[in-house]
């Protein structure tokens, strides 16, 4: 049976913060509070339905700073919502029926790849081609690409969810030749849409802790909201060069834990 001890809410607590913070600028903040949460000892699929509340609410405290600077494309964001909803939910559900110690070392294999998402210096991408509006397209030219992002990071997100945000970041910058500043913002809206998903399937599931979910939520918001008016002021560069140390702590913790450790018993 699981008990929740001061410092695991001291340590969710602070991971909330500190990941809402960055994901409201670059994406990625899962990969803050996820290993946060397992390395204070809560279960896999535990750790993943307190994670979705938490971001849930804390992506929709700094979508309402991005809308209200117009850095929003709505009619990106209306049109893939409805396939990361469903992604989200298939991606969920698959999380739901692993094995809890199978699942903690596919998390471990698949950070490396949310970390890549948040580390990769956006701005080197595509230096040559210029942003273009996405409302500009029309057709098959807009509605496949956002249709195959929003499925495919949707349903990422509802198995895994740390580095969403930017893969959704990255692949509108790629798919629809966005600004990063629109990209990161309309992104919200998607991120929102399939972390309420997921939300809802943890939820259902019995996975939730709420007295930790709750405390979470609330640093979460938080950290978005001053991340997210520093990302509009400011941007991004920062918050990436920060995360390459910290992160690789993280994930050689995380190796240790689920994979090294276990040999030497």
């Amino acid at each position: 049976m699981f008990v929740c001890t001061l410092g695991i809410y001291a340590f969710g607590i602070a991971a909330a913060f500190v990941g809402g913070f960055i994901d409201s600028i670059a994406g990625g903040g899962g990969l803050v509070t996820m290993p946060a949460l397992l390395l204070s000892g809560v279960p896999p699929h535990m750790a993943l339905g307190c994670n979705k509340v938490s971001a849930c609410l804390g992506t929709l405290t700094a979508l309402g700073n991005f809308a209200r600077s117009g850095l929003v494309h709505w009619r990106v964001a209306m049109t893939g919502v409805a396939f990361a909803l469903l992604g989200s939910w298939a991606g969920s559900q698959l999380a739901l029926h692993l094995n809890p110690d199978i699942l903690g070392k596919i998390l471990v294999v698949l950070l490396p790849v949310g970390m890549c998402a948040v580390l990769l210096p956006h701005k080197a991408q595509r230096p040559s081609l210029p942003a273009v509006a996405p409302l500009a397209f029309t057709g098959v030219r807009f509605w496949i690409p956002v249709a195959l992002v929003c499925l495919l990071i949707g349903s990422y997100d509802g198995f895994f969810g740390p580095g969403t945000g930017s893969f959704l970041i990255l692949a509108l910058h790629w798919a629809l030749r966005m600004g990063l500043m629109e990209a990161s913002a309309t992104a919200k809206v998607l991120n929102l849409a399939s972390n309420f998903s997921g939300t809802l399937v943890f939820i259902c599931g019995g996975v939730v802790f709420w007295p930790l979910a709750l405390s979470m939520a609330a640093a979460c918001c938080l950290g978005n909201w001053l991340g997210s008016r520093m990302a509009i002021r400011i941007g991004p560069t920062v918050v990436r060069r920060f995360l390459t140390v910290s992160l690789s702590l993280l994930l050689l913790t995380l190796v240790w834990q689920h994979f090294l450790a276990p040999l030497l018993h």
